[in-house]
């Protein structure tokens, strides 16, 4: 979708977050931080998903770089490039597929029994701050690991940052997690906070993020469930004041993911649109 056709979402956005906010979710209200598209902000950068086919070449791009050697985290997927029974556009959705098969004929195979797909805005489109919402279903089944996060665009990794906006194991179906990965604080000792939501796998929810000069807040539905506080001008501590990139895929085991039970592929991922906002200059 074009940009100009984009910005006309904008001055919906209010009046969608509030109807997003009512879905049924299993945690508590009440007092809750709100979190929605900030007065003063317009949309930037999305996908709409509203053209059939493979995912758009000019937004989004495959991510294969460490299929013959292996995925970090000891995760067990191999990430195809172009290829329609891992990631298509179907019905105003986008569908990330994870699969139980080997690809063996493919020149980077690294010896993986199954397949999926880790798409990236790199050295297409990346940000400094903002407002972010990804409008998801995620997939179920023991040893799925679906995420929407950011990396630091050079890629200096964990000193340049990582912000988890999502993730989520099927072993724990019922909750949806979000994370801050620094210098001081990375892997197992990232800052972060969950939330229930017991229709993560049978329903669409708004999964959020507003990343300013002094902070991040993640959400769900327009309800914060995590803040992280700029520290001070620690970079170990605080290295988000560069550009990061998307990411959106499905791994498939590893440390976080657990133990992988076959009988639940194919899973999929589906996501309905991916919105951008950033202050007016």
């Amino acid at each position: 979708m074009r940009l100009d056709r984009l910005k006309q979402i904008t001055a919906l956005a209010g009046s969608l977050l509030a109807l997003s906010a009512t879905s049924s979710t299993a945690f508590a209200t009440t007092g809750a931080a709100q979190l929605a598209v900030p007065t003063g902000y317009q949309l930037v950068w999305g996908d709409e998903f509203d053209k059939d086919g493979l995912p758009d070449a000019a937004k989004w791009a495959y991510d294969t770089g460490r299929n013959k050697q292996g995925w970090h985290n000891n995760e067990l997927q191999y990430y195809s490039g172009p290829r329609a029974r891992n990631a298509k556009v179907q019905r105003g959705r986008l569908i990330i597929t994870a699969r139980r098969e080997a690809l063996r004929q493919q020149p980077d195979w690294g010896g993986q029994t199954y397949t999926s797909t880790r798409l990236i805005t790199k050295d297409k489109q990346d940000w400094t701050y903002g407002f972010f919402e990804v409008r998801v279903k995620l997939p179920c089944g023991k040893g799925t690991w679906p995420a929407i996060w950011m990396l630091n665009t050079p890629g200096d990794w964990p000193a340049g940052g990582e912000l988890d906006i999502m993730e989520h194991v099927g072993r724990e179906p019922g909750r949806v997690f979000s994370t801050v990965h620094t210098a001081a604080g990375h892997a197992g000792n990232g800052s972060g906070g969950s939330v229930q939501l017991s229709d993560a796998c049978s329903a669409f929810h708004n999964y959020q993020m507003h990343w300013t000069a002094d902070r991040v807040r993640f959400g769900v539905n327009g309800i914060v469930h995590f803040e992280y506080k700029k520290p001070g001008d620690d970079r170990a501590r605080w290295p988000f004041d560069a550009p990061q990139f998307l990411i959106l895929n499905i791994a498939v085991g590893g440390d976080l993911g657990g133990a992988v039970d076959d009988r639940a592929f194919p899973v999929t991922m589906e996501i309905e649109h991916v919105r951008v906002y950033q202050a007016k200059k």
